[in-house]
């Protein structure tokens, strides 16, 4: 096994022939996802990453060793789920209302395997298929990459209140189009309550 140098710099996407990367890194989406780590090529050769923040990295770009030689990244095959349907735009919804990462293609979508929301997806109508493939999903708008939940982009002296559901819920019968609606009383809620007077 041989040793490259270490890697402290990603290359977003390099130009075709430009610089040809000297080998590649095949990655499950997880794994490009990082800071710091050990990583082996193709060619059996380790190299350490360290980038200065943690950073998602996407199939096609490459991190940069410090004698300037590229590793190319490529996206490993992993378990996913194939959702095709009359109303795609319908089931992405659905999909990205649970925060869950997905891959947006003309006449299909692909999530990780989940068994729950495959039944939920197929009772929405869609077909929903097993399948062994790269997963490359869309970033999310405020994870620089990754959709990372939402986050409100609240400054340092941010007060920490918000809005959390709390109270009964109400789970109606299953005649309505088989959903089941969940209905929440909605409480102001203090992270730091204050504390009464003695």
């Amino acid at each position: 096994m041989a040793e490259l140098p270490p890697a402290n710099r990603l290359v977003r996407q390099p130009e075709k022939g430009a610089r040809v990367p000297l080998g590649r890194v095949v990655l499950g989406y997880d794994e490009r996802f990082l800071r710091r780590k050990r990583l082996m090529t193709e060619a059996d050769e380790g190299f350490l990453v360290d980038l200065p923040e943690t950073t998602s990295v996407s199939a096609g770009d490459c991190f940069e060793l410090v004698d300037g030689r590229l590793v190319e990244v490529a996206a490993a095959a992993e378990p996913v789920l194939v959702v095709r349907g009359a109303n795609l735009p319908r089931l992405a919804w659905h999909i990205g209302n649970r925060h869950t990462p997905c891959q947006i293609e003309a006449d299909r979508l692909v999530i990780r395997d989940d068994h729950v929301l495959k039944a939920m997806l197929a009772q929405l109508g869609a077909t929903v298929t097993h399948a062994m493939e790269p997963f490359t999903p869309e970033g999310g708008a405020y994870g620089h990459g990754r959709t990372m939940g939402h986050e409100h982009g609240h400054g340092p002296d941010h007060s920490h209140a918000h809005d959390h559901l709390r109270g009964p819920v109400l789970t109606l019968p299953h005649g309505l189009s088989g959903l089941h609606v969940q209905h929440r009383a909605i409480v102001r809620v203090e992270d730091e309550p204050e504390l009464p007077d003695e």
